[in-house]
């Protein structure tokens, strides 16, 4: 993949930033030029013409058609030499050539520093699984506004589940309301996440798993129902499993979570699974598939309208027939310097490394090759008998970006899936999934304009659709490669790794010394109801802010800190700048914000510096130096 050559201003910032001083700033600055001359280049009407138009919409393919993008908008689309372009458009040659809808994948633990790599491949959206947190919203705002250069990324925020992951640490109770793995305890406490997460912003609610009651499901789902949103559920069960699911309204199962175990001939009790995680059961399970069963579940799925995305890449490793090529492509993708100049190097061995992972042997491997072939029939019954397949690689930090999106598609071309279909369930279908069909998934005037370009006919070959030559998105032509400098306003990590407030599990363990002087003081200074002046201070911690994001220009502005340990002369900082606060005791500061502080969007960094002398703590000492741990107020862009 050709790379463009680095600017002279883009070498100087580079040099300025490894000499320290004013790095971080000029880049932010150089990015700020970068992005507006982006802004500037499209105003700039874009004709696609001379290709063969696969709009979307499981048509006819139109040869030597012509598209017409005029802003962000798809304005015309035609037939080349019928109508007149607009004036200076600039055109682009697609004869010989295929022209798509941006790829939409349709689930994904999407991570800042895929950006580049997905819109390369011609994936110009994605589906999170609410991994993320409140910091998935103003990341994906600014996107669609056009300010940060990254596929568009509509997310669930934070997954109800049945229990906790630990992605943060251990759970402690002070994690925001956003945050990923909230385990409710009532069906009521389901409908106040669903409220709360449709009033931060989220475009779908997502439960994690099928454990809860059925109620807290019941509930949910009436609950998004009202504020318009659809439901995703992994419906592994017990008791959710895929035909309840479907029969109560859950719009996507991901992962096609539970179908093995409902098409099996035998049930979870009676199986004996041996080793393995959750991949390996559901091959063991699709290894004794029954055909009737099957049937009769796609009736349910099919009436309901209940779409599956079934993730082979991430369920069903080593098993595909080109695996040993998607290997190779993965190393080459990674062999660029640029790419990896700000792609994390665990992150590139993590997806490396599940190309190097021995596959199973002997009977083993015998049963989940019938297995793997169960499933791929199953999903050519599905959509036989007119079932939607939404295409999801579940790409992750562990995964390659873009190339994983389609390694899926074509792994279930082999169950002889059509093409067109796959193809659609890569465009339309998670357009219409998310109730963003009228702004995406095909092409058709008054559409936004994710348009992709690719050298050769995916009809013939959905492989093909992998030589993309051309991506516009947002009606901005991308340039191609990598750029050593990529960043994003909002770092956002699919993995949840960008919590509001950082160190929590650490911040619980302060308070955790039983039997010790230590904790006593502890536990004395979250009770006390004043404001103390020791003599020696204690370590200060935050737990929760509050408002988590606010929007640029909302100044003066007011944040509420929780925490312990906040003494008189304490000192506050937003971004390593002391402000202003009002004490309201030893476990509540309101920090004052004034306007010029939060003009700038962005992940501003709060932090509480206790003076000296310091008490330390034994064998909890996170941070030193009296600093507590790292608060984030997020500033997203103003619409």
């Amino acid at each position: 993949m050709a790379r463009s050559s680095t600017s002279m201003v883009e070498r100087v910032g580079m040099k300025r930033m490894r000499k320290g001083g004013n790095g971080p700033r000029y880049l932010a600055a150089l990015l700020g030029v970068l992005i507006a001359g982006a802004c500037a280049q499209a105003q700039q009407a874009i004709v696609i013409e001379g290709g063969t138009l696969i709009d979307g919409n499981g048509g006819a393919p139109v040869p030597n058609s012509v598209v017409v993008i005029e802003g962000n908008k798809i304005t015309r689309v035609g037939v080349k030499g019928q109508g007149a372009y607009p004036t200076n458009a600039r055109i682009i040659n697609a004869a010989g050539k295929y022209v798509l809808p941006g790829l939409i994948e349709g689930q994904s633990s999407y991570c800042w520093y895929m950006g580049e790599a997905m819109l390369n491949y011609g994936v110009t959206s994605t589906l999170d699984v609410a991994t993320v947190g409140g910091i998935a919203v103003p990341h994906r705002d600014s996107v669609m506004l056009g300010k940060v250069i990254a596929p568009r990324s509509f997310t669930g925020i934070g997954m109800i589940a049945a229990r906790n992951s630990n992605r943060w640490g251990t759970w402690t109770g002070f994690e925001s309301p956003l945050s990923p793995d909230r385990v409710p305890k009532s069906a009521d406490e389901v409908r106040e996440m669903v409220r709360i997460r449709i009033a931060a912003g989220a475009d779908y609610i997502n439960f994690q798993d099928g454990s809860l009651p059925l109620d807290y499901y019941r509930a949910g789902i009436d609950e998004a129902k009202k504020g318009g949103k659809p439901v995703f559920a992994r419906a592994f069960g017990p008791p959710l499993f895929p035909k309840q699911a479907s029969e109560m309204g859950v719009r996507n199962i991901p992962h096609s979570g539970g179908i093995g175990a409902a098409v099996s001939k035998k049930t979870p009790a009676e199986y004996k699974f041996g080793e393995g995680g959750p991949a390996d059961i559901e091959l063991d399970f699709y290894a004794e598939m029954d055909d009737a069963k099957a049937k009769e579940l796609i009736d349910v799925l099919v009436a309901n309208k209940t779409r599956l995305t079934p993730t082979f890449q991430v369920d069903f490793p080593t098993y595909s027939k080109d695996w040993q090529k998607f290997g190779a492509e993965a190393r080459a993708l990674f062999n660029d310097p640029s790419l990896r100049a700000y792609y994390p190097a665990e992150s590139v061995a993590g997806s490396l490394a599940g190309f190097a992972r021995a596959p199973e042997q002997g009977p083993v491997r015998q049963r989940r090759v019938i297995g793997y072939q169960n499933a791929l029939r199953f999903n050519k019954m599905f959509t036989d008998a007119g079932g939607i397949l939404v295409i999801g690689a579940n790409t992750n930090s562990n995964k390659t970006p873009g190339l994983s999106m389609h390694h899926e598609l074509q792994s279930l071309a082999e169950a002889g899936i059509a093409p067109m279909k796959l193809i659609q369930g890569a465009t339309k279908w998670p357009a219409e999934m998310i109730d963003k069909g009228d702004q995406l998934g095909t092409i058709e005037a008054g559409k936004l304009a994710d348009v992709i370009v690719v050298n050769a006919d995916p009809l013939q070959d959905i492989a093909n659709l992998e030589k993309v030559d051309t991506t516009v998105l947002n009606g901005k032509v991308i340039d191609r490669g990598y750029h050593s400098w990529y960043s994003v306003t909002f770092p956002v990590e699919g993995n949840g790794l960008t919590p509001p407030v950082e160190g929590i599990t650490m911040v619980a363990a302060l308070t955790r010394f039983v039997g010790t002087a230590e904790g006593a003081a502890y536990a004395a200074a979250r009770a006390f109801t004043g404001l103390p002046d020791p003599a020696t201070s204690p370590q200060p911690a935050i737990e929760t802010i509050t408002p988590e994001i606010a929007t640029e220009g909302s100044g003066p502005l007011t944040v509420t800190l929780k925490g312990f340990n906040f003494v008189r002369r304490s000192v506050v900082t937003f971004n390593g700048v002391a402000v202003p606060y009002k004490a309201v005791s030893a476990t509540e500061l309101q920090v004052m914000l004034d306007a010029d502080l939060v003009k700038t969007p962005g992940r501003h960094t709060i932090t509480v510096k206790n003076p000296e002398p310091y008490s330390r703590v034994q064998d909890v000492w996170m941070w030193g130096n009296g600093v507590s741990n790292k608060a984030y107020l997020l500033l997203r862009y103003k619409p």
